[in-house]
Parts: structure tokens; sequence; C-alpha cells
């Protein structure tokens, strides 16, 4: 692959643009929200918990209903997963982390819709597929389903 001066350019705006998403308040937010949780002794205790459940959870739906162990431990893993949701520096770093990765997409859907708007931008989010020329989000099928 020869590097041509205008790939050249192309990789500058692209490292550009990342200098700008690092330096962004929602990046600072995210790093911020980042250490917190990690420093938080509280947090990292229920995490682990919730990890430890989870491991057991999966155990017990492998066996399904008839684990003897059943109901105790869905009603266990709920308990501790909304314990994980509501403590607030957890919630704190989920929200950063989900306004980092919306101002990501939005990023992706522009530059791909710059290129064309038939351009299909994989982001998991339902708003930004929907954007897609593909009434369906994104089908796959080739155009079976009536998309361009």
């Amino acid at each position: 692959m020869l590097a041509t001066l205008e790939r050249v350019e192309l990789l500058e705006e692209a490292e550009l643009l990342a200098r700008m998403v690092i330096q962004s308040d929602v990046a600072e937010q995210y790093r911020t929200a980042y250490y917190l949780l990690h420093s938080n002794q509280e947090a990292q205790n229920l995490i682990k918990r919730f990890v430890h459940i989870k491991e057991r959870y999966e155990e017990v739906q492998r066996f399904g209903k008839y684990h003897p162990d059943y109901k105790e431990i869905n009603l266990e893993t709920r308990y501790v997963k909304r314990e994980v949701d509501l403590h607030p520096v957890i919630a704190n770093f989920k929200k950063a982390e989900k306004d980092l990765q919306e101002l990501l997409d939005e990023i992706s859907v522009l530059i791909g819709k710059a290129v064309s708007e038939y351009i299909k931008v994989p982001t998991g989010n339902p708003f930004f597929d929907s954007m897609s020329s593909c009434s369906t989000g994104g089908c796959g099928s080739g155009g079976s389903c009536g998309c361009k």
C-alpha cells in the first residue's frame, strides 16, 4: 500500500478528530467516573459480589427450574443487580460510558453519511441504526427487504 499525500492528510485529520474526542468534556467525564468507580471500595465489592452471583446464576441456568437453588439464586441475582444499578458511583460511570458511546456513534454515522447515504454503520443503537437507508435498521439481506 503506497502512502499518498491524500492518505497522509486523511490520517492526520483522523488523529485530530481522535484528539478532539479525547479532550472533550464527555471523555473527561468518562475518565473521572472511571477513576471514581475503580477507587471506590464499596462499588468494587458490589461488582465482585455481582460477578460471583452471576457465575452461580449461570450454573443454575444449566439445569433450569430443576436445580434445587433455582428460586433462591434467581432472586438473589435480581437483588444484587438492582443494588449495582442503583449504586451512585456505578450509575454515574454507566451514564458517562453511555454518553461517550453516543458521541462515538454520532461521529461514526456522520462519517459514514459523508461517504454515502447507503453506508451502514453498526452502532448497536436503534436510533442511529434507524438512520440507515434500510427501513428495518440494516437487514444485511442485500436489499430483499426493500431497502436500497
